[in-house]
């Protein structure tokens, strides 16, 4: 277990080190994987009360990728996340519970003009210099989300049953962040 004390501070987020990511299932037998580009958060932690610690997150959008341009577009538009109506996505830790190195976050997700309370399980997975003199530190998390929960209930019925969209999407977090002076 990493002592907890090293985490102790203020850090940023570091987009160009870390994935937002999602899956989902379509036409009932294949999982589409992506993620958004644009994002930026902070972590305040108190490594002496994790109780204390804070999270928030501010994702746009329009960032949307899973690596089909006809897709993306289509997710982007009013059927599923509308980013002209709702450019961001945001998320507010309200509680951290500690688990050794394991976290559970409890917050307010934003998704389309729905805010919601969402749990997401988190890993530490190290505390460390970088070759830069940077002090990181990094996570792993997860979580599911229900698309209706949000008002994302566009999709289509298969002849052979199911749906084209499953309601259930996978969120994965691999995040970096570095610690502020």
């Amino acid at each position: 277990m990493t002592d907890l004390s090293v985490t102790t501070g203020t850090w940023v987020i570091d987009p160009t080190h870390t994935t937002l990511g999602f899956s989902a299932k379509h036409a009932m037998v294949t999982t589409v994987r992506g993620g958004f580009g644009q994002f930026e958060g902070t972590l305040v932690l108190d490594g002496a009360a994790p109780e204390n610690s804070t999270a928030t997150v501010s994702i746009q959008a329009a960032s949307f990728t899973s690596g089909n341009e006809q897709r993306d577009g289509h997710v982007k538009g009013a059927d599923f996340l509308d980013v002209e109506k709702y450019p961001t996505l945001q998320f507010t830790s309200t509680s951290v519970l500690e688990k050794g190195n394991e976290f559970v976050l409890r917050g307010d997700f934003a998704l389309h003009g729905v805010t919601k309370q969402i749990e997401i399980l988190a890993e530490l997975t190290g505390v460390s210099k970088d070759p830069f003199g940077n002090d990181r530190i990094g996570f792993e998390g997860t979580t599911t989300l229900s698309r209706k929960d949000f008002g994302l209930e566009w999709n289509v019925a298969l002849e052979a049953g199911g749906f084209l969209v499953s309601d259930k999407i996978k969120i994965t977090l691999d995040v970096s962040a570095i610690k502020q002076a």
